[in-house]
């Protein structure tokens, strides 16, 4: 990257897209003026456009001095986000003894301009930074398999950052075929192993993926069976699960495309079609609660006797395309308001 220094100020654009919060991420931002001291083998900018390295910069800014001062305090290269916050991703190699003033004059300044969040992007391979960043008060955020985000709130008051996200989603299929026989696995892993129970195939939703295109992928996964998606039956919130994090389960219906099962051999022991009402009857269904509700409303769905909610492909306020579930005989009627206007 390289730095365009217009006048007495520094222009610089950031990569800001892993980041939605930021208000305008193609913004290009202006750093503080600084003055340059006086030394007759350092040139003055006056306004002339030249170019500096940023690999000579450090990856940090220099902050705004009086005129007729020669020190100059180096600070984190930063960009404001939507809400009095900074963001600061470090993407250049920074010696952790270089970082630690670097990282303590900055919130300083940060606190001089009331900034609220500082969020510090840290990738993988700069987790040297790490313990410099939490002797000045950071904490874990969030981490990814490449980087870890630590935050900082700067003043005193109640901490409104947003927390990390909170719950996991995953799915359940609930599939039958014309004979009212539905599909099943025993897996090789897990609560269920060796203990001989019949299961709807199950999986997580992956990220960036919906929640019908995760159970049409779980259950080819599993079973080697071409679906379609049909609706929600039901869903189920639970707490305190996988990392103490909450839990979404989202019961699917989907109709077989095809019928020939082909069971992954990693994670399931067996897979077959077993009549519904077999399924039903197994003692670790008629025990448990809600095996036993969920069952109960499959059985209902199967017999006509229920409505699930069934995807409606909508758009967001920012154009992204999204699924709204609900009623089947509901979206029947927006479907045809959607066409009469």
């Amino acid at each position: 990257m390289t730095l365009n220094v217009v006048g007495h100020g520094v222009a610089y654009r950031e990569k800001v897209s892993e980041f939605p919060w930021i208000d305008n991420p193609a913004k290009t931002f202006l750093a503080s003026s600084f003055a340059v001291p006086p030394f007759p083998k350092r040139p003055t900018l006056g306004y002339r456009n030249i170019s500096i390295s940023a690999s000579s910069m450090s990856g940090a800014k220099q902050l705004a001095m009086p005129e007729n001062t020669i020190e100059q305090v180096e600070l984190l290269t930063s960009v404001n986000d939507a809400h009095g916050g900074v963001i600061v991703n470090i993407e250049q190699p920074m010696d952790s003894g270089v970082f630690a003033p670097l990282l303590k004059a900055s919130i300083s300044e940060w606190r001089n301009q009331e900034k609220k969040g500082v969020w510090l992007k840290l990738p993988i391979e700069h987790a040297n930074l790490i313990e410099s960043a939490v002797k000045e008060g950071f904490r874990y955020h969030h981490a990814e398999p490449n980087y870890l985000m630590l935050v900082y709130w700067i003043p005193e008051t109640a901490d409104t950052l947003p927390a990390n996200a909170s719950h996991r989603v995953g799915i359940g299929a609930f599939v039958m075929n014309s004979t009212r026989e539905v599909l099943v696995v025993q897996e090789k892993n897990g609560r269920f192993k060796g203990t001989g129970v019949w299961k709807f195939p199950t999986g997580v939703v992956d990220e960036g993926e919906d929640i019908c295109a995760a159970a049409i992928r779980e259950v080819k996964e599993e079973t080697g069976i071409e679906t379609e998606f049909v609706e929600v039956l039901a869903f189920r919130q639970s707490h305190k699960s996988y990392f103490s994090k909450s839990d979404l389960f989202f019961v699917c219906m989907l109709q077989p495309r095809s019928f020939d099962i082909q069971k992954q051999n990693l994670e399931i022991e067996a897979a077959q079609w077993m009549s519904v009402e077999d399924y039903i009857a197994q003692p670790f269904v008629q025990k448990q609660e809600l095996f036993s509700s969920v069952a109960k409303i499959c059985l209902a769905k199967s017999n006509k006797d229920y409505v699930g909610f069934s995807p409606y492909c909508s758009t967001t306020s920012s154009g992204k395309r999204s699924f709204l579930y609900f009623n089947n005989q509901d979206l029947k009627h927006i479907g045809a308001s959607d066409k009469q206007q």
